[in-house]
């Protein structure tokens, strides 16, 4: 009796994880799910940019008149050591771009924010400025230099895009 008993055990839980497997496959199927949605959600940064315009020492930066399909995705203001204003996006193709802001020394902070971009000595023409075109293995970068503040647009991005991105920037709210 004890070893029908045994096999009893054994077919049942057998069967037991049978039912829990169709059903898992049930809700699996029943259940929406989208793969093709965009994991990256965009953030609104204005409450950051006023907090960050009213404290750092210098005309923070951020971009007016991007069409919707530049979407914003992380914003950050350090107050402390360098005072250091971050602005991310994904351009209207999908490349990462980025606005960096700091009183931090250049030849330290734009490699740093780069991801190691060099300096290649040639300059572009944005907005009637001169920013200085670096590049890198990673992100490439324009990189403008006033009093006391270096600002960066900086990414994966095309440099069209960078320039456009570098053309966009006010300092005013």
């Amino acid at each position: 009796m004890a070893s029908k008993r045994g096999k009893q055990t054994v077919r049942d839980m057998f069967l037991s994880m049978m039912v829990i497997t169709a059903l898992a496959g049930v809700i699996y199927i029943f259940v929406p799910h989208d793969d093709k949605a965009d994991p990256v959600r965009a953030v609104d940064y204005r409450v950051e940019l006023a907090t960050a315009r009213r404290a750092a020492p210098y005309p923070v930066a951020a971009p007016a008149g991007l069409s919707k399909e530049w979407k914003p995705t992380s914003v950050s203001y350090e107050g402390q050591a360098g005072a250091g204003w971050h602005l991310g996006f994904l351009d209207p193709d999908g490349k990462y771009v980025a606005v960096e802001q700091s009183t931090s020394p250049a030849k330290k902070y734009v490699p740093e924010v780069s991801q190691d971009a060099r300096n290649t000595g040639r300059t572009r023409e944005v907005a009637g400025e001169a920013w200085q075109h670096w590049e890198g293995p990673k992100y490439d970068a324009l990189v403008l230099h006033a009093e006391g503040v270096t600002t960066v647009v900086t990414g994966s991005a095309s440099t069209e895009r960078l320039t456009e991105m570098a053309a966009a920037l006010k300092t005013a709210s």
